[in-house]
């Protein structure tokens, strides 16, 4: 288990402790990870700069502990005991899973709980409702419209005759998702396939399946186990001349050819806000309502697009009724790789 400390602090001048000679407070972090990919690593990075950032202006320290549990169950105990000995102050857990094992662990104490990156916050039973969470827990929530992702594939291809589903079964984040793009499909008198895989070799199994099956088009929710196996099944969907359409940026960066949803990177800046207003300001978890965003950036994959035959200029026409606004990725592993670039 591989586990790094990162210290973010406050920097106060000479002349502020000359004239105010205030002590910092020190607060204690711990951030559990689920699966190393790009819109969750997104996540982590923006939470901790952000708190650097709030660090700075509130004049406190945060000492942070992060790790992932790469989707391992007796790691992410492991980890969560961990914080628990170290007796972090607040503990954060990106996606749903490390979420509902943080507030079963924390049950019955005085440890706050702040999720990132949970779809379905009540549907999951973390929380009563959105505004009113009511436990020591609450957090911010990438829950997809999935009828805009719907309405993006018919807008590209009117003639959309089949539709293939690609998740998997075991990902909370995927069920209501799945069950909305059906209940739409349905509606619209459209034929689906189900094809699941819950590792990257079922996943790439599953996605020659839907090839085979001749779909027109795959939709893939926000679904971590499809997410960190993109980069080996886009080039696939690419040869059979199918696009793929996602729940997030970071599909799109892997090479689907579309990803819609939240920014990842604005999501971790809130998240990190709400970690400094439950243990500087003194907010009550359980009455401080989860932050949802905006679901209208489509991100298009140039060169996916161009491979598929697509000209993106009329893909993003067709798109730009759809959506607040339509971006452009070209593929790589991470964030960081295109910023490189």
């Amino acid at each position: 288990m591989k586990k790094r400390m990162v210290v973010i602090a406050a920097a106060v001048t000479a002349t502020m402790m000359m004239t105010c000679p205030v002590m910092a407070d020190d607060f204690k972090v711990g951030i559990c990870n689920y699966v190393d990919d790009a819109s969750l690593n997104q996540i982590v990075d923006n939470i901790q700069s952000r708190l650097e950032e709030i660090g700075e202006e509130k004049g406190v320290t945060f000492d942070v502990s992060y790790d992932n549990c790469n989707a391992d169950a007796s790691v992410m105990e492991q980890i969560i005991s961990d914080f628990q000995a170290d007796n972090v102050d607040l503990m954060v857990g990106v996606a749903t899973p490390v979420a509902m094992r943080m507030q079963s662990a924390t049950e019955g104490t005085d440890t706050p709980v702040v999720f990132s990156a949970v779809s379905d916050p009540v549907g999951s039973g973390l929380v009563d409702s959105l505004e009113a969470p009511g436990a020591n827990i609450t957090g911010t929530s990438d829950y997809l419209d999935t009828s805009s992702i719907m309405k993006l594939i018919q807008a590209q291809n009117p003639e959309v005759k089949k539709i293939g589903l690609l998740y998997d079964v075991g990902q909370d984040s995927s069920t209501t998702a799945i069950q909305e793009a059906k209940d739409y499909l349905d509606e619209q008198g459209i034929e689906y396939v189900e094809r699941t895989g819950t590792t990257t070799d079922e996943v790439q199994l599953a996605a020659e399946a839907l090839i085979a099956d001749g779909v027109d088009a795959v939709f893939t929710p926000t679904d971590n186990t499809i997410m960190t196996a993109e980069l080996s099944i886009y080039e696939k969907f690419i040869e059979a001349g199918i696009p793929h359409y996602t729940g997030a940026d970071s599909f799109a960066l892997n090479g689907a050819f579309v990803g819609y949803g939240v920014d990842y990177a604005n999501l971790g800046q809130k998240t990190a806000d709400m970690i400094a207003d439950i243990l500087v300001d003194g907010a009550k978890p359980s009455e401080t309502a989860v932050e949802t965003f905006d679901n209208g950036t489509a991100t298009v994959n140039t060169e996916t697009c161009e491979a598929l035959g697509l000209d993106f200029d009329t893909v993003k026409k067709a798109f730009e009724p759809l959506c607040t606004q339509v971006n452009e990725i070209t593929t790589a592993e991470s964030f960081d790789d295109v910023e490189a670039k």
